[in-house]
C-alpha cells in the first residue's frame, strides 16, 4: 500500500515544480536556462538585447524564421574542483534557448548581431509594410 499524500489546495504552481527539480538533481543540470531579453524599436528596426556574460558569443546561436528570433547556446563550468560544499548555487550552467515572437514583420537575412561587455545586440530590419491596393470593380452597363 503506498503512502498518504497530504492534499494541498493552496501550494504556488512554482513551489511544486521547485520541489520536483530539487529532489531530481540530473534534471535541475540539464534543464539549463532561459535568458532574459529586452526589446524595443526605432524608426527602422527591431531591437532586442539579451545578457550573455560569461558565454563565447562564437557559441550563440541566432536564427529568424517566420518573424520568430531563437537564440541558443552553451554556457561552461570552468572549474579545477568538480565538487565543492556549496551554501549557495545560483549562477545558471548548461544550455539555454529563447525563442520570441517578433512584433513585426522584419527582414531576417539582414539582421546583425553585435555583443559587447556581455550584452548581445541584434538589430533586425522592419520589412516595409506593404499598403492595401485599393481595386475598383468595373460593370458592363445594360442597354
Amino acid at each position: 500500500m503506498s503512502p498518504l499524500i497530504r492534499w494541498t489546495p493552496f501550494l504556488e504552481p512554482f513551489e511544486e515544480m521547485d520541489k520536483m527539480l530539487n529532489e531530481f538533481p540530473a534534471m535541475r543540470s540539464k534543464a539549463g536556462f532561459t535568458p532574459a531579453v529586452d526589446m524595443y524599436e526605432d524608426k527602422d528596426n527591431v531591437i532586442v538585447e539579451t545578457q550573455l556574460a560569461g558565454i563565447d558569443p562564437e557559441k550563440v546561436s541566432i536564427s529568424i524564421e517566420n518573424d520568430v528570433l531563437c537564440i541558443k547556446g552553451q554556457s561552461e563550468k570552468k572549474s579545477e574542483i568538480e565538487e565543492k560544499n556549496y551554501y549557495r548555487k545560483e549562477i545558471r550552467r548548461g544550455s539555454f534557448y529563447r525563442s520570441v515572437p517578433l512584433p513585426t514583420h522584419v527582414l531576417g537575412d539582414k539582421a546583425v548581431a553585435t555583443a559587447d561587455d556581455g550584452v548581445l545586440k541584434i538589430s533586425i530590419p522592419k520589412a516595409l509594410e506593404s499598403k492595401p491596393k485599393t481595386i475598383e470593380i468595373k460593370t458592363k452597363k445594360k442597354k
